[in-house]
């Protein structure tokens, strides 16, 4: 069985407006609430538009080791048209992380909530997505 695809949604746009929407929602956002987007500050660190050096190891680790087959990254504005769907059908919130299995469908395994107990630490996040697929064989 291969490794499955994780899917890392943003709760933002990809779009200039978008940008500048989640910069203000960013440090418009109380130190004690839940952060505009909790899988933002995992991989970019927050407001920086490239990728952090963690998250680019954390990620490379990742799929060198075989625990995933793939990472994609999405804006909300990115998403195709069966993980739109099933964001929608869900009735789920940015941010949030999915798991595809090969040949299966898609499953919410990590939401806004989750992610923010990370901190914007990219290895421990995905450390435990690590220990969540050997846990379960392959399934978060």
């Amino acid at each position: 069985m291969a490794a499955p695809t994780l899917y890392i949604l943003y709760n933002a746009d990809a779009s200039l407006v978008g940008k500048m929407s989640y910069g203000y929602r960013k440090i418009t956002t109380k130190k004690d609430c839940t952060p505009a987007c909790a899988a933002c500050d995992i991989t970019h660190g927050g407001l920086h538009l490239d990728e952090t050096a963690k998250w680019k190891e954390a990620k490379g680790e990742m799929l060198e080791s075989g625990a995933v087959s793939d990472v994609k990254q999405f804006h909300r504005d990115e998403l195709d048209g069966e993980t739109k769907a099933f964001v929608q059908s869900q009735g789920l919130q940015f941010p949030m992380v999915l798991v595809k299995e090969e040949g299966g469908g898609l499953r919410s395994v990590m939401n806004g909530e989750e992610l923010a107990v990370f901190n914007g630490d990219s290895k421990a996040f995905m450390q435990k997505v690590r220990e969540s697929l050997e846990g379960s064989k392959g399934k978060i």
